[in-house]
């Protein structure tokens, strides 16, 4: 005998909100992929601080269990791109069942707003954090003007 489910609208309208908010995490919240169960998924993108002071834009990147060789920082023009990969970790005799850390490919462009100095720049690599100071060219930098009194 099939037990009868009464018909409660309040529950179906949760499951609904639920449905809709899960679709707008996925579409908009999220910068990292969704990994199934084998680790396959997509490409990453590198999560990234900016900020800027009168001389230098600065530019902070989480680069998670990387050494700095593995990390490639160039500067085209007017764009800043970030280029590395998280190689795919194996240990021997287990099967992954749960992949969640991010692997593989990224790459991050990002144009900047101001012209800076790419022979000047400097990137320092601790604990996982990228940290790049890129001199403004000195025409952008502004200019203390001192006033005379006569």
């Amino acid at each position: 005998m099939d037990a009868l489910t009464r018909w409660n609208p309040i529950r179906d309208a949760i499951r609904l909100r639920d449905a809709i908010d899960r679709l707008f995490e996925e579409s908009f919240v999220r910068t990292f992929p969704t990994w199934d169960l084998m680790g396959v998924g997509t490409a990453r993108q590198l999560a990234m601080d900016v900020y800027t002071t009168d001389e230098d834009v600065i530019v902070v990147a989480s680069v998670p269990g990387m050494k700095p060789e593995d990390v490639e920082v160039t500067i085209e023009g007017d764009t800043l791109i970030i280029r590395g990969e998280v190689p795919e970790e194996q240990i021997d005799g287990a099967e992954c069942i749960i992949a969640e850390r991010p692997r593989g490919r990224f790459e991050r462009a990002l144009r900047l707003n101001v012209p800076v100095d790419a022979d000047k720049a400097e990137a320092v690599f601790h604990n996982g954090v990228l940290t790049l100071t890129l001199p403004k060219r000195e025409e952008v930098r502004p200019k203390v003007i001192e006033v005379k009194h006569k």
